[in-house]
This record gives C-alpha cells, sequence and structure tokens, in this order.
C-alpha cells in the first residue's frame, strides 16, 4: 500500500485566502441584466466560487486519506502506533463537518441574495457568508495542522506488497539492513549506531512466481515488557507479515551481548516458531573469529545456504 499520493494539508488561512482570491478573479467578466441584477449575480458567483474552492480541497484532503475501516491490519496496527488514532479519525471528521457546513452557507446565502432588494444588503449578505465560512474554517484549523503531521508520518510508512514476505529480525545495529541490500540490493541507510531503522526497509529477490519481499524492521531488544515503539513496530511486521524469518546474530564483539541475542532468539522462537520457519543468519563475519562462529550452538546458515533456504 502506497501513502506517497497524500496530499498536502495547508492551514485555514491559506484555503480562505486561495478561494477568496479565485472568487475575486472569476468576477471580472461583464453581466447582464439591470444594475441589481447584476449585483445579485456577482455576488452569487463569488458564493458558488468560494463554496466550490473550500470543498474541492477539503474533500481532497478526506479522499486521499484512506478509509480506516477497510486498512489492512498491519497499517491499522502501525497507526495505531506512530500517530494518535483518535486524533487523526477526529481530525478527518472535523473536516467533513467542514465540508457539510460550506454547503449549507452557501445554499442559505444564495437563496438570500436572490431576495436582496438593495445594493448595500447584497454586500451585507455576501460579507456575513464570507464570515461564518471563515469562523468555519478557523474552528478546524488545529485539525488540519495535525492531519499535515499525520501525513508527514504516513508518507515515509513502507509499501508492503500481498506476496510472499521474509522479516530481517534482531538487536540494532547487527547488520540487518545490510543483509537487506546484499540480498535485493535495495539501499537502507546503515550506520554504526543503534536503532538506525526506525521504520521498515523493503527489498524483493527472486523472479517470477519466486519472487519474495524481504523486511528489514527495527531493531529489538530482549524485553518485552519494556518495548518502545519502534520495537513494537518489528514484532508487528513479525506477526501480520512475515512468512518466514531471518534472526541475525553478531558474534563480532562489537555490539550487544550474546546471551541477551540469545534470549530475543528463544523469544521470537517461542512466539513465532510454531508457525513461521526461522532462519538463522552471522553476520560480520569478516571480523568475527570463527571459533566464535563454531561455538554458536544454533544452526545458522551461510550467505549462500541462506539464498537458498528463502527461495524454497
Amino acid at each position: 500500500m502506497n501513502f506517497q499520493n497524500l496530499v498536502p494539508v495547508e492551514r485555514s488561512r491559506t484555503y480562505l485566502d486561495m478561494a477568496f482570491r479565485k472568487a475575486r478573479e472569476k468576477v471580472q467578466k461583464k453581466l447582464t441584466g439591470d444594475f441589481l441584477q447584476r449585483l445579485q449575480k456577482k455576488e452569487s458567483i463569488k458564493l458558488d466560487v468560494v463554496k466550490d474552492q473550500l470543498v474541492t480541497r477539503l474533500e481532497g484532503i478526506l479522499n486521499s486519506f484512506p478509509s480506516m475501516a477497510h486498512l489492512p491490519k498491519f497499517y491499522h496496527e502501525l497507526l495505531k502506533l506512530t500517530l494518535d488514532y483518535a486524533e487523526l479519525k477526529k481530525s478527518l471528521g472535523a473536516v467533513n463537518w467542514a465540508v457539510g457546513k460550506v454547503r449549507i452557507f452557501h445554499k442559505e446565502y444564495v437563496r438570500k441574495i436572490s431576495r436582496c432588494t438593495q445594493k448595500d444588503q447584497i454586500s451585507q449578505t455576501g460579507k456575513e457568508f464570507y464570515g461564518r465560512i471563515s469562523s468555519v474554517l478557523k474552528q478546524i484549523d488545529t485539525n488540519l495542522a495535525y492531519l499535515q503531521e499525520s501525513r508527514k508520518i504516513m508518507r515515509s510508512y513502507p509499501d508492503i506488497k500481498e506476496m510472499p514476505t521474509i522479516v530481517i529480525f534482531g538487536f540494532p545495529n547487527v547488520g540487518k539492513t545490510t543483509l537487506l541490500n546484499r540480498l535485493t540490493g535495495s539501499k537502507g541507510k546503515v550506520a554504526e549506531y543503534a536503532f538506525t531503522t526506525q521504520g521498515v526497509n523493503s527489498g524483493f529477490i527472486g523472479s517470477g512466481e519466486k519472487k519474495i519481499q524481504v523486511l528489514d524492521v527495527p531493531g529489538s531488544l530482549s524485553r518485552l515488557d519494556k518495548m518502545n515503539n519502534i520495537e513494537k513496530i518489528a514484532y508487528l511486521a513479525v506477526k501480520e507479515l512475515a512468512d518466514k524469518i531471518i534472526y541475525v546474530f553478531d558474534l563480532s564483539g562489537t555490539g550487544y551481548d550474546f546471551k541477551q541475542q540469545e534470549k530475543l532468539f528463544r523469544i521470537l522462537k517461542t512466539e513465532y516458531g510454531k508457525d513461521k520457519k526461522i532462519l538463522v543468519y552471522v553476520s560480520k563475519t569478516d571480523i568475527t573469529p570463527k571459533e566464535t562462529i563454531a561455538e554458536l550452538k544454533i544452526k545458522h546458515l551461510s550467505f549462500p545456504e541462506l539464498q537458498e533456504k528463502i527461495l524454497e
């Protein structure tokens, strides 16, 4: 699912300024009828333009955000981990409310203008409409701001495909992203500090019917009771998306203690080992003593073997 098409969300003042400017530009052409009729037509056209501009832009926001009720479970849970889910729903509801109010006020004031019999009365009626519309937009200003912040976060979500999927799992900075890059030719960010990956990187291996999606998830620590949201994203990907799991050990001595890495492996195996095949890979073998690797009592695969197991 791709979130790149979420439209930018502006503040209320921007939408009002654009609508009023378009209305002024629209009434430059000559109108027919007597003086009063021309004034009524002119003001009605301005009201039409303001309504159309605001409704189009606000409905554009609503249409670009996905339906919360129809999101795949992974994305539904990801929203709850990365955003204030209740505030997001409230903000979308507020925009929908504003669309309804704009439509109602437009209908009401067009009718009022058609009944005006004096120039000043037409002008005053138009001003009342603009004032009420401005009030409506200002009431949802904080909601618009929150939707823009949500948009920024949602655009960083991975584009997960519905296809066979492998999740690369392990402690932070053990070489998960490097393995993803090597397997798939992706270019995920690699750095020498923990929690480099805060979202989900993706790539693909194989071709045709054997094409497999490979996901590099944030690093996790062996602490199920104290997980932060970044770690929860990793477990969410394993639970909802993984058909197979690659667990990465770093035995080089440059990172986390082996016993802690082994503890996390046991947790993963206990939680998901019955339903999902877990493959074990040792990273950074170029700087790891061979005898240290030999001491690992858990069966692990070399890189060529790992590639074969993935495609099985």
